[in-house]
């Protein structure tokens, strides 16, 4: 069922503030790891490059890129997406790297 896994009380939030996509993957993976499939994630991150990043990231890792999500966040972007049952690993210094 589509959300199933999500906290009650919404999405697990995730602020990457002003940190390049690179940070902000590798802490999304950590996070991520801890989380039930199923789950809804919001990244709000300012990099411009986030939205082109985190959709290619997703697609290689096989999380579910959910766009842009409407901003309750203020004025920084926030996107969406839901946590895999059986993310494709990668590398450990290397979120761009599938794990050999």
């Amino acid at each position: 069922m589509a959300g199933e896994g999500t906290p009650p009380g919404g999405p697990v939030v995730i602020d990457g503030g002003d940190r390049s996509c690179v940070r902000l993957l590798l802490e999304l993976r950590g996070r991520l790891a801890e989380l039930p499939a199923g789950t809804v994630v919001h990244l709000i991150a300012a990099d411009p490059a986030a939205p082109l990043d985190l959709a290619a990231w997703c697609h290689m890792t096989g999380h579910e890129y959910l766009g842009t999500v409407p901003p309750p966040y203020g004025d920084v972007p926030a996107y969406g997406l839901r946590v895999a049952a059986a993310a494709r690993p990668t590398e450990p210094d290397s979120p761009w790297r599938p794990r050999a």
